[in-house]
C-alpha cells in the first residue's frame, strides 16, 4: 500500500499546481491601497479594470457586501465557516471562506455571492476582505462581472466550475478581481 502513496501525493501536488496556475489573475491592474484600511474605498472609486457601467455595479455589490462586515452577520445570512484559512507560499492568501451552499448553483447573481472572505485584521478579530462567487458550469456561457470573465475551477467544488473574487473590502495589489492577495496571510 505504501508504494501508491507517493505517485497519489505527486498527482495531488500537480492537480493543485494546475488548479492555481488556473485561478491566477494575468491583469496586472491595480487599484491604489488605502493606508491601514480594510474597506477598499479605493477599489469602489477606481475601477479601471470594469469602466463605464461595470462601475456601478462594483458599488452596488460593495453596498451588497456590507451586510457581511462581522461573521455574525454572514452567519444570520444564512453562510457557515470553513475550518480552513486559505494561502499559498509566494501567491498570498484568500482568507477563511463563508460559504453559503444554497447559492452555489449555476447561476451568477451579483448581489448574492456565494461566499464572504475573511482575514485577521493587527489584533487577531476576522474582518471582511473579499467576496467569492462560485457558478456551476451545467454548458451556460461563462460568466463575467461588468466585463470581467471568471476564472475556470479556482475552488475545492467536485464539479466544473466557474469562480471570481472580488477584493471590495481589503485592497489587493494584484487587482481587484486576483484570486490571491498577497497581504492577506493566515497566522
Amino acid at each position: 500500500m505504501s508504494q501508491n502513496v507517493a505517485p497519489t501525493r505527486a498527482l495531488a501536488c500537480i492537480v493543485l499546481v494546475a488548479l492555481l496556475v488556473a485561478s491566477c489573475d494575468r491583469d496586472s491592474t491595480t487599484t491604489e491601497p488605502v493606508s491601514g484600511a480594510l474597506h477598499n474605498h479605493a477599489a469602489v472609486a477606481a475601477t479601471s479594470l470594469v469602466g463605464g457601467s461595470g462601475n456601478e455595479l462594483v458599488k452596488e455589490v460593495h453596498s451588497v457586501a456590507a451586510k457581511f462586515h462581522s461573521t455574525a452577520q454572514a452567519e444570520r445570512a444564512g453562510y457557515a465557516a470553513d475550518a480552513f484559512c486559505v494561502e499559498a507560499p509566494g501567491l498570498g492568501g484568500m482568507g477563511h471562506h463563508w460559504v453559503n451552499q444554497s447559492l452555489v448553483d449555476p447561476v451568477f447573481d451579483p448581489l448574492n455571492p456565494e461566499v464572504a472572505l475573511y482575514a485577521p485584521d493587527k489584533n487577531g478579530t476576522l474582518k471582511l476582505v473579499a467576496i467569492e462567487y462560485i457558478v456551476i458550469n451545467t454548458g451556460q456561457s461563462r460568466p463575467s462581472f461588468a466585463g470581467h470573465p471568471f476564472d475556470i475551477g479556482g475552488t475545492p467544488v467536485p464539479v466544473a466550475h466557474w469562480s471570481l473574487h472580488v477584493w471590495l473590502a481589503k485592497p489587493n495589489p494584484n487587482g481587484l478581481f486576483a484570486p490571491w492577495n498577497p497581504d492577506v496571510d493566515c497566522p
